[in-house]
């Protein structure tokens, strides 16, 4: 398995991906094919945690009036399956790695995992 989650509005997902080779790579625009109830599940198991598939950035936490802080694991799942924007991007899955979000490490650690540097 290969696939990238994605947003396709999203200048940050769109400039990280044009970095790599994606020909062999399931490419899933997140607001087109939200993430199923599997996936979500595939991603839980490389991570051990629904927290961090979660985007703090997400314009729904103050549409919503959510405290991140109060949230567990189970909200984070729900809130994760029920919009899109709550999901960190991209997210890089292979069948032993994930790759989540946009930092500089993650970009780098992709980079190193590409071969690009």
């Amino acid at each position: 398995m290969k696939k990238v989650f994605y947003l396709n509005t999203c200048d940050t997902c769109r400039k990280i991906l044009a970095q790599f080779d994606l020909t062999d790579w399931e490419l899933r625009e997140i607001k087109k094919q939200p993430i199923t109830k599997e996936e979500l599940e595939e991603m839980y198991k490389l991570t051990k945690s629904y927290e961090t598939l979660f985007s703090r950035k997400s314009t729904q936490i103050k549409l919503r009036g959510l405290d991140v802080k109060s949230l567990g694991e189970k909200d984070f799942k729900e809130l994760l399956l029920d919009h899109y924007t709550f999901l960190k991007r991209p997210v890089f899955m292979t069948d032993k790695e994930i790759f989540i979000g946009n930092d500089k490490k993650n970009v780098e650690e992709l980079q190193k995992f590409f071969g690009v540097i």
